[in-house]
């Protein structure tokens, strides 16, 4: 019989996703595996790949419009089934569907190819890459429009800022009367509404506390310069400090842990997240286990999910989760500064840029390579002297490299 597809929870306790492209038109064979529709979480964009052989028989949602988990998306005929097994499958679902070609017309977030009126076939498929879809809707740019670059006409990251670099002036949002003002409306992905709801609620409902220490740098940076000399992969600063605060969670278990209203959570291992920037907002891949492997896997692990981050790769058990964060601001300038913790973690580390500070040693005052790094931490799970303890742990590895190796 005909099959309704649904909705799939493409992330944990997600309650809503985007149907972001449909791979197939009205009509096509669909063979086991193939991908029929690519589907927008808060993080990254997956397939709707086919448990069963078919045709696709009806799309039922939009390009672009959000859905809820479980609500029926498309129809997929097998064994020679007819156009009126689909509304027999729709009647007995009990789901009420508006076929996609008669639903009305939404405040469409970003531009949306219309669909002829009572009409249930969509234009054909552009080929682009996930990360150039969401840019072009970002942006308010019409796919269909951009030329690709890449393999076969596909439409690349570069082709959507090519676009836009060249695009006239600045398109004043429908309805609003903006005078002397001039501005454009960037609507919102799915992965900015969820990073705002998060940390608004971290913010308001956990109570934070700040601890900062000044690490001196001079022998990890002569350490990093000694390994980079006859290395095939450089390790980076960022790399030496998820080692430390891995290391220091195994030397401190006790704040390696996470608040619950029942008990508290404390990780067997350490798990660092470590914040990632990317077009549409901040991501958080998690080294697993980070205690427990050396430097150099922990700096191939972070440049291949930085990496897939950016390209919107990532799965969701590679970013759900983790029992600590990292945040990294040093390579921008930034001297200092506080980040929000990331629920349901109870810590965050905050790292600023290595600059040269003057010293007092033995008495004397010299030169010396200073980064300066702050610990939010949620009072509930971690008081302040354990905090301190923690934050002692790390800053002793960072100043005395070698021990963290071993």
């Amino acid at each position: 019989m005909a099959i309704l597809l649904r909705m799939p929870e493409v992330a944990a306790n997600a309650t809503h996703a985007t149907l972001q492209a449909w791979s197939r038109q009205e009509g096509d064979k669909i063979a086991v595996g193939d991908c029929i529709a690519e589907i927008e979480t808060d993080k990254a964009i997956v397939e709707l790949n086919a448990d069963t052989a078919g045709t696709l028989g009806r799309m039922l949602v939009r390009t672009g419009q959000e859905v809820e988990v479980g609500a029926p998306i498309g129809v997929l005929l097998v064994n020679g089934e007819t156009h009126a097994d689909i509304d027999a499958l729709i009647a007995s679902s009990g789901a009420i569907v508006v076929p996609a070609a008669q639903q009305p017309a939404q405040e469409p977030a970003v531009p949306v190819a219309p669909l002829a009126a009572e009409v249930a076939t969509v234009p054909a498929r552009i080929f682009a890459s996930p990360l150039a879809r969401r840019l072009a809707a970002q942006r308010g740019l019409d796919l269909a429009t951009l030329a690709g670059s890449g393999p076969n006409g596909r439409i690349l990251r570069r082709d959507v800022e090519a676009a836009r670099a060249e695009a006239p002036t600045a398109r004043p949002a429908p309805g609003r009367d903006i005078g002397a003002e001039d501005f454009i409306e960037i609507p919102h992905s799915n992965m900015r509404r969820t990073i705002a709801r998060r940390l608004a609620q971290s913010k308001s409902t956990v109570p934070h506390f700040y601890l900062s220490v000044d690490c001196q740098m001079d022998r990890l940076l002569a350490l990093r310069a000694e390994i980079n000399a006859g290395a095939a992969r450089k390790i980076s600063v960022n790399d030496f400090v998820v080692r430390a605060v891995a290391v220091a969670l195994r030397e401190v278990p006790e704040a390696n842990v996470a608040w619950t209203d029942t008990a508290m959570r404390q990780f067997r291992s350490a798990d660092i997240a470590v914040a990632v920037s990317t077009d549409t907002g901040l991501i958080t891949p998690i080294v697993r286990a980070a205690d427990r492997k050396p430097l150099s896997a922990i700096s191939a692990e972070i440049a291949e999910l930085a990496a897939r981050a950016r390209a919107g790769q990532l799965r969701p058990d590679e970013y759900q989760g983790g029992s600590f964060s990292v945040s990294n601001l040093g390579m921008y300038g930034v001297a200092e500064f506080s980040a929000i913790i990331n629920p349901p973690q109870a810590a965050i580390l905050a790292v600023g840029a290595t600059q040269p500070v003057p010293v007092v040693r033995d008495g004397q005052v010299e030169v010396a390579q200073v980064m300066r790094c702050t610990l939010s931490v949620d009072h509930r799970a971690i008081d302040g002297a354990l905090a301190a303890k923690w934050l002692g742990a790390f800053r002793r590895l960072l100043e005395n490299p070698l021990a963290m190796l071993v």
